[in-house]
């Protein structure tokens, strides 16, 4: 099968890896390539978006004016939020090209452990059944496990929201504050990713699967995470600005906190981690006043 990569990142290039391995033909794209992006779509049957949250858009509206392969399958692997509408990156997709079937690909899935051949699972999700396990059938080897699921938005959004999540931690680590902390801290967060899912009407149980609880988990507990590395960074007392330049890629959970802040606004959903979250990068409070904020709150039932 004839694939096409957009975007050369990690993550792109580890997804690259998964389908050669597989026998597969891949053509790999990013704005810097010598070849066109029309030449590298024009025999592709599944198109695979591996670009940051902030290229989505752009990405979708150039394939909208290329002649894609009216067969072709659309996979969306980042997980970020659009800062302008809210939207995930599935729903850009879909609505920019309509005509063709999305897969939302997410789960635990740190890209220098893939790259390296290290045993991994992850979750294929549309409202097209045949294209999931399509692209299943893909990805899947000894290394790779791969799960189709039909909550395409669900799965989008656990892989979304652990990102600002994953700063939390970071930060919880940064100040050294134990084990206890960070546990209470991870599972408290359940209940926050869930609220926002329900909203966008996402199956609960999604979020206790490998896109929720298991890239929460992953994402939390790995220096490898970009996200927890912006949290570490600001817990020991280090500036957001420098620690963004000096980071590798893009942590998207710094942008989705924005628009989590701007959604509570809106709809009046309790969110209190993401909105201290939000609060420390922006300056308004210091990692010590956030968990203190967090430790104060009233006291209510667990459930």
């Amino acid at each position: 099968m004839v694939l096409t990569v957009i975007g050369s990142g990690a993550w792109g290039l580890a997804l690259a890896q998964l389908c050669e391995a597989n026998g597969h033909q891949v053509v790999v794209w990013s704005r810097r390539s010598k070849l066109s992006l029309e030449t590298a779509i024009a025999q592709g049957e599944i198109i695979i978006s591996a670009v940051s949250m902030a290229g989505v858009r752009a990405t979708a509206q150039q394939l909208q004016s290329l002649s894609l392969n009216p067969e072709a399958i659309l996979v969306t692997a980042t997980k970020g939020l659009d800062l302008e509408t809210g939207a995930t990156p599935s729903q850009i997709w879909q609505s920019t090209l309509p005509n063709h079937s999305v897969v939302v690909l997410s789960g635990p899935n740190l890209s220098k452990e893939i790259s390296r051949g290290l045993p991994a699972a992850t979750v294929v999700a549309s409202s097209n059944l045949a294209a999931a396990i399509s692209v299943q059938n893909i990805f899947a080897s000894k290394n790779f496990r791969v799960y189709t699921n039909s909550d395409p938005i669900g799965v989008e959004l656990g892989g979304t929201l652990k990102n600002v999540i994953a700063i939390a931690v970071g930060v919880c680590d940064g100040l050294k504050l134990g084990t206890n902390a960070k546990a209470a801290l991870i599972t408290r967060s359940l209940p926050e990713i869930m609220q926002v899912g329900k909203y966008f009407g996402a199956q609960p149980e999604t979020f206790w699967g490998l896109s929720g609880l298991g890239d929460l988990l992953a994402t939390c507990s790995s220096n490898l995470s970009r996200n927890y590395q912006v949290g570490f960074g600001l817990g020991e007392g280090k500036n957001l600005e420098q620690i963004l330049q000096d980071l590798e890629g893009t942590a998207e959970g710094v942008n989705t906190a924005r628009v989590l802040h701007d959604l509570t606004n809106r709809t009046g959903l309790t969110l209190p981690i993401c909105g201290y979250v939000y609060r420390l990068l922006n300056g308004e409070i210091t990692p010590i006043q956030a968990v203190a904020g967090l430790m104060d709150r009233d006291l209510k039932a667990e459930l």
